[in-house]
C-alpha cells in the first residue's frame, strides 16, 4: 500500500515539475521549409490578387512607390522582421564610426539567455560585429542580435528606444517595438507598409548589408556553427539579395524579401502566411509580377 502512495507521489511531482518547464515561445524558431515542387506548383496556382498572406505590399525600392498591396496598413504581430529595424540601426552605427566591423561583441549573461533561433552563444563569449550581423542576418540568431543591440545602446531596453524613434523618423506609424528580435507578439506589431518603409532604408541608405543577407551558407564562432539562410530564395530565386523571415504562431509565416528584376530593385512583404512554402510561393510570385 505504502509502495502504492509513493509511486503515485512521484508521479505527481513528475508531472508537476514538467508543467513547470517553460515552454519556448516559437518566435523565430522559423526553420523554413522550401519544397522546390510544392513551392513550383503553390506559384502556378497563385492568382495575385487572391493571395493567402492576411497582408502584402510590393514596393518600387528605388522611388517608394507601391505597386501592389493588400491590407497593407493592417498592424499585426512581424515575428522576426523585426531585426530589419535592429540591423538598420546596426549598419547607422557601423557607416557613421560609431562602431566598425572589426570591433569586439561580448555576450552578456542576458544575451545568452535569449530564446528562439539562437547561436548558442555563452556569457563572455567573444566575436567581431562582421560575425555577428552575419549570424543575425542569416540564422536570425536572437542571443547574437541582442548582443549587437547592447554594443550600439548600451542594453536591448536602450536599443528599443531608438527602434521606435526610428520608425517615427521613417513615417512608421502603425508600429511599436517591444524588443529587438520579435520574441513578443503582445504590442509588438507593425505592418506590411511599415516594414517596406523599414526594408528600403536599409537596402537604399546601408547596401552594404546585401552582403550578408545574400550569404546562403556561412559559419559562426570559427566555423563550429553552421549557418543557413533563413530566407530560401537567396538561394532558389535570380536576382533575390535578402531580406529577412520571420515567424510565430501569432504571427504566421513572414517575410520581407528584396530583388532585383530588369534593372529595378523591388521590396515585396507578406504577413501571415499559412506555412512556409506558401511564403515563399507567393513573394516569387509577386516579385516576378513587379
Amino acid at each position: 500500500m505504502l509502495k502504492n502512495i509513493f509511486s503515485i507521489f512521484l508521479a505527481v511531482i513528475l508531472l508537476l515539475n514538467i508543467a513547470a518547464i517553460p515552454v519556448l515561445a516559437e518566435s523565430d524558431l522559423d526553420e523554413p521549409v522550401y519544397d522546390v515542387e510544392a513551392v513550383a506548383q503553390i506559384t502556378s496556382n497563385t492568382n495575385i490578387f487572391e493571395l493567402k498572406a492576411k497582408a502584402h505590399v510590393l514596393m518600387d525600392a528605388t522611388t517608394g512607390q507601391v505597386l501592389l498591396e493588400g491590407n497593407s496598413h493592417e498592424r499585426m504581430p512581424i515575428a522576426s522582421v523585426t531585426k530589419i529595424m535592429s540591423m538598420l540601426l546596426i549598419m547607422e552605427a557601423i557607416d557613421s564610426g560609431r562602431i566598425n566591423m572589426d570591433d569586439i561583441v561580448t555576450a552578456s549573461d542576458y544575451a545568452s539567455g535569449m530564446g528562439g533561433s539562437q547561436a548558442y552563444i555563452e556569457p563572455g563569449e567573444q566575436y567581431s560585429v562582421r560575425d555577428a550581423l552575419k549570424a543575425v542576418a542569416t540564422h536570425s540568431s536572437n542571443d547574437v542580435t541582442v548582443s549587437l543591440a547592447e554594443l550600439v545602446a548600451g542594453s536591448e531596453q536602450g536599443f528599443v528606444v531608438l527602434m521606435n524613434e526610428k520608425a517615427k523618423e521613417l513615417g512608421m506609424n502603425d508600429t511599436n517595438f517591444l524588443d529587438c528580435t520579435g520574441l513578443t507578439d503582445d504590442g509588438h506589431y507593425s505592418t506590411a507598409y511599415d516594414i517596406a518603409l523599414m526594408s528600403r532604408e536599409l537596402i537604399v541608405k546601408h547596401p552594404g548589408i546585401l552582403e550578408f543577407t545574400s550569404i546562403w551558407m556561412d559559419t559562426f564562432r570559427n566555423g563550429e556553427f553552421e549557418l543557413v539562410n533563413t530566407n530560401k530564395l537567396v538561394h532558389f530565386y535570380d536576382g533575390c539579395d535578402g531580406l529577412k523571415t520571420g515567424f510565430t504562431r501569432a504571427a504566421g509565416h513572414c517575410l520581407s524579401a528584396t530583388a532585383t528584376r530588369n534593372n529595378m530593385r523591388l521590396i515585396y512583404v507578406v504577413l501571415g502566411e499559412p506555412d512556409s512554402n506558401t511564403r515563399f510561393a507567393e513573394t516569387r510570385k509577386l516579385l516576378d509580377f513587379g
